[in-house]
């Protein structure tokens, strides 16, 4: 890389991390002894800023703004806003002004629309003062993750080479949340490519986990899981290709679900893949700090036939489901290749008592039949086939991220220690790899539904990764989410208390032929814990009403 192509990317991320800078007002941007107490520098050492209030002590919001930021719901803010007691304009400010001072926290947002969103506000309120609400989600903030088009932002994924685009237009899903009332006020960040774990880019730097800022806070949606941690927003939507949307959900203690493929619409997106050549399909989902909040994002988007905005969407109303009182549960348990660390396996262990407990039928699935491995061999082999984004990457001379050569390791160490289940296909061109790799999912995808069948099952119960966050760029590969995208099954994290003193006494040693990131208790003791339910493809509606069950069972009354 020569002096001045170096010069010219960095010149040009530092003209837009000026421009993003300067509009944050003056008076929302935090002082410098703020953060004097937490130990610097942020990324290497552990600060908790949700248990520090810290955005209490930046004296930045009003005690009616901080009410409104953390004492309502999505659905006790809409019944607010629509009554009048609460107006679109003072919830949108409550809620730019803490994105604000998230953003200076860990730096979790890209784009910021902060006087466009309250002159919309402005206006949803003439409307209601007029009788009129213009839709259900009347006066609701909503951010959104950076890939999604917002007309007159960049939409630059952290991709230098994309840093002088506008967006002409908005998505189709951001049309259809305006339609519904929504402000849309900010843009989160993603990592390079939108293809690791991490949340760490050369534009927009590196976000941190507000629950510790040592640790990772997961991507590809991480600036969405790490302003909703902090209540800088009521309700996100990021995508999920390969855990992107559940990841950040494990990793920041928030909720998320991954809905089947083509329901949500994921059309007009900013991606860095060849066009066409996109073969496990992007889903986009939402994240909040409760699962009503989820269930009113499906309801109210599914009122407006999303398929008359997005020609990718399937056209299927969403459905009511009844409850079901007892439930026969697959348990998705460690692969031996994937071992989870302790609190992981501690969280998936006490679950499973607790539901067992509760009358339900608990079925633990063998590694044979959980097909984990193979399932994400698949997946890799499809991903390979397109080098767009590390081409895009490399077109203005920036380098690769940490988090993208990790995965890399991590990939070769498991091809030299584990068999392929694939024939060679390093003869064949990308069509003909294409054709065994879709037949050999077809096959897999019927293995599972006759696993399914065979057991009766309503859902499965799974870890959602390894670990826990973990340390920056070293959270690595996803196994425990990939899988599903291969199968197109929609699933759901739900925050399952914290890493705490229990895990100390329980050691964790990683074979010769097993990959995991390290252990270090020390550095991960009250990172939030979580766990993961999936139910078949297109049962989306029962995967979310068997969440909100399963939640109740093993989150009423936790404390930790």
């Amino acid at each position: 890389m020569g002096a001045t192509e170096e010069t010219n990317w960095q010149a040009r991320v530092a003209k837009k991390q000026q421009d993003c800078a300067d509009k944050i007002p003056k008076e929302w941007r935090v002082s410098e002894d703020l953060l004097a107490p937490f130990k610097a520098p942020l990324a290497e050492n552990k600060n908790d800023f949700v248990r520090a209030k810290v955005i209490h002590k930046s004296g930045i919001l009003t005690e009616r703004e901080l009410k409104i930021t953390e004492e309502y719901t999505v659905r006790e803010l809409l019944s607010a806003l629509a009554s009048g007691s609460l107006s679109a304009a003072e919830v949108t400010l409550a809620y730019c002004k803490r994105a604000a001072v998230a953003q200076q926290l860990v730096g979790c947002l890209t784009e910021t629309m902060f006087t466009e969103a309250l002159e919309r506000a402005r206006y949803l309120d003439n409307l209601r003062e007029q009788g009129q609400l213009v839709g259900p989600l009347h006066g609701l903030p909503i951010s959104i993750k950076d890939n999604f088009h917002y007309k007159g932002t960049n939409a630059s994924i952290g991709i230098v080479a994309f840093l002088d685009e506008v967006s002409t237009e908005n998505s189709p899903l951001v049309d259809i949340l305006l339609k519904l009332g929504a402000v849309i006020y900010v843009k989160t960040n993603v990592p390079q490519t939108m293809m690791t774990t991490d949340s760490h880019n050369n534009v927009f730097g590196r976000t941190l986990n507000p629950w510790n800022t040592a640790i990772g806070p997961g991507g590809s949606s991480g600036g969405e899981g790490a302003l909703i941690a902090l209540r800088g927003s009521p309700l996100g939507v990021g995508t999920d290709v390969g855990g992107s949307v559940r990841i950040p959900a494990l990793c920041c203690g928030t909720y998320g679900f991954r809905p089947s493929a083509q329901r949500v619409p994921n059309g007009g997106m900013r991606g860095c893949n060849t066009s066409g050549m996109r073969f496990i399909l992007s889903c986009a989902g939402p994240l909040c700090l409760d699962l009503e909040g989820i269930e009113t994002f499906f309801e109210t988007l599914f009122t407006t036939q999303p398929s008359l905005y997005d020609s990718t969407v399937l056209d299927i109303p969403w459905r009511e489901v009844t409850e079901k009182q007892s439930l026969k549960i697959g348990v998705i348990g460690e692969h031996p290749v994937f071992p989870l660390h302790p609190p992981v396996r501690r969280a998936l262990a006490e679950a499973t008592r607790l539901l067992e407990a509760q009358g339900h039928q608990i079925i633990h699935i063998p590694t044979e039949e959980s097909l984990i491995m193979e399932l994400n061999e698949v997946a890799g082999g499809i991903f390979s086939l397109d080098p767009a984004a590390i081409s895009h990457v490399l077109e203005s001379g920036e380098p690769i991220i940490p988090g993208i050569l990790h995965i890399r390791q991590q990939v070769e160490k498991v091809r030299g220690f584990y068999p392929s289940t694939l024939p060679d296909l390093s003869a064949l061109d990308r069509l003909d790899k294409l054709a065994v790799l879709n037949t050999r999912r077809a096959a897999l995808r019927e293995s599972y539904r006759k696993m399914w069948l065979r057991h009766e099952l309503d859902v499965c119960l799974a870890p959602p990764a390894q670990t826990t966050a973990v340390k920056h760029d070293m959270f690595g590969f996803a196994p425990y989410t990939i899988f599903l995208n291969c199968l197109d099954y929609p699933s759901c994290i739900i925050p399952f208390g914290h890493v705490s003193e229990v895990d100390a006494k329980d050691t964790f040693q990683l074979g010769d032929k097993q990959i995991a990131p390290d252990y270090d208790f020390e550095l991960l003791n009250g990172a939030p814990r979580a766990l993961q339910v999936f139910t078949m493809n297109l049962h989306d509606e029962e995967c979310l009403q068997i969440a909100k069950q399963i939640d109740k069972c093993v989150n009423g009354g936790r404390s930790d």
